[in-house]
C-alpha cells in the first residue's frame, strides 16, 4: 500500500509545470508566439535576455540599451492581460485568471536601430511554484530549513491540486466537444434520411403520373 500510494504521488508531481527555458532568433519584422496551458489563478514568470547578432564576429553580443521588446500576453478567450514594451532584460510576471492556453507574444519595439539583422532571445517560462524563491522566502520570513521544506511541500501539493482541477476542466470541454459532435452527426445523418425518403417520395409520384400519363397502368 505505501508502494502504491509513492507511485501515485510520484506521478503527480509529473503533472507539475516545469521551467521552460529556451533562446530563438527573431528578425525586425518577425512575431514570436508561445503557448503555455495554465491552470487558473497560477503565477506565470517569464525572464528573456535580447542579443545583438554582430556581422563582424558571426556571433551575438549583448544589445544596445535602446534594443527592447513588446510583450503581449492573452488569455483562453483572447483578451489582452498584458501589453508593454519592456528593456533588452527583464522580467514579466502574470497570474492567470480561468484555466487554458494562454499566448505570449514577443516582438521588436523598433525597426530603425537594425537592417536585417537578427536577435536572439533567451526565455525562460517558469510556472506555478518555481516562481517562488525560497532563499528569499526564507531570509524574509526568518524560516528554518524544516520549515521552508513544509512550505515548499505545501505549495507542490496546492499546485499539484490546480493541476489536477484543470485536467478535469480539460476532460469536462472534451466531453462536451465530443456530445455537440456527436448531436451535429446525428442530426446530419436524420437530414440525409429525410432528404432521401424526400426525393423518393417524389420519384415515385414522378413516376406515377408519367405511367398514368402513358397509360401504362
Amino acid at each position: 500500500m505505501p508502494t502504491t500510494s509513492f507511485r501515485l504521488l510520484a506521478a503527480l508531481l509529473l503533472l507539475v509545470p516545469l521551467s521552460n527555458a529556451l533562446y530563438f532568433h527573431i528578425g525586425e519584422t518577425e512575431r514570436k508566439c508561445f503557448i503555455e496551458e495554465i491552470p487558473d489563478e497560477t503565477t506565470v514568470v517569464a525572464n528573456y535576455k535580447v542579443e545583438l547578432y554582430d556581422p563582424r564576429s558571426g556571433g551575438f553580443m549583448p544589445s544596445t540599451p535602446g534594443i527592447g521588446m513588446h510583450v503581449e500576453v492573452k488569455d483562453p478567450d483572447d483578451k489582452v492581460m498584458l501589453s508593454r514594451v519592456y528593456s533588452s532584460e527583464g522580467r514579466i510576471s502574470f497570474t492567470s485568471h480561468i484555466p487554458g492556453e494562454h499566448v505570449l507574444c514577443m516582438y521588436s519595439n523598433s525597426t530603425a536601430w537594425f537592417s536585417g539583422s537578427q536577435l536572439r532571445v533567451h526565455l525562460d517560462i517558469q510556472v506555478g511554484e518555481h516562481t517562488i524563491d525560497y532563499a528569499n522566502v526564507a531570509q524574509k520570513e526568518k524560516l528554518t530549513e524544516l520549515q521552508l521544506r513544509i512550505r515548499q511541500l505545501l505549495d507542490q501539493v496546492d499546485q499539484i491540486t490546480k493541476e489536477q482541477n484543470y485536467q478535469r476542466y480539460r476532460e469536462e470541454r472534451f466531453r462536451q466537444t465530443s456530445d455537440s459532435t456527436n448531436q451535429r452527426v446525428l442530426w446530419w445523418s436524420l437530414a440525409q434520411t429525410l432528404v432521401l425518403l424526400v426525393m423518393g417520395f417524389w420519384q415515385m409520384r414522378h413516376l406515377k403520373s408519367f405511367f398514368e400519363a402513358k397509360k401504362l397502368v
